[in-house]
């Protein structure tokens, strides 16, 4: 899962005023769909969304919208790093 991002260090904010500081841990494709892990170090939870590239240097994220598209997500991400270790 190699990727320029990798280590990068963002802070997700959510809808309920929550915030945690997450590690990039890398940007991976799933059925046509590239999608970006983050890991909360301090809560030791991954985190998982839609990775949309606007240009070389920025990308939004969007929420995984179904149960079924996390779950495929997750399997992947799984599958991945089970082969790199």
């Amino acid at each position: 899962m190699a990727d320029d991002r990798e280590n990068d260090v963002i802070t997700l904010e959510f809808e309920d005023g929550g915030a945690v500081e997450c590690t990039v841990l890398g940007v991976f494709e799933v059925k046509g769909t590239e999608y970006v892990a983050f890991f909360d170090e301090k809560g030791q939870e991954i985190y998982f969304y839609r990775y949309l590239q606007s240009d070389e240097d920025h990308y939004d994220i969007a929420d995984i919208e179904t149960d079924e598209e996390f779950n495929e997500v997750s399997a992947a991400f799984d599958e991945i790093t089970a082969e790199e270790e």
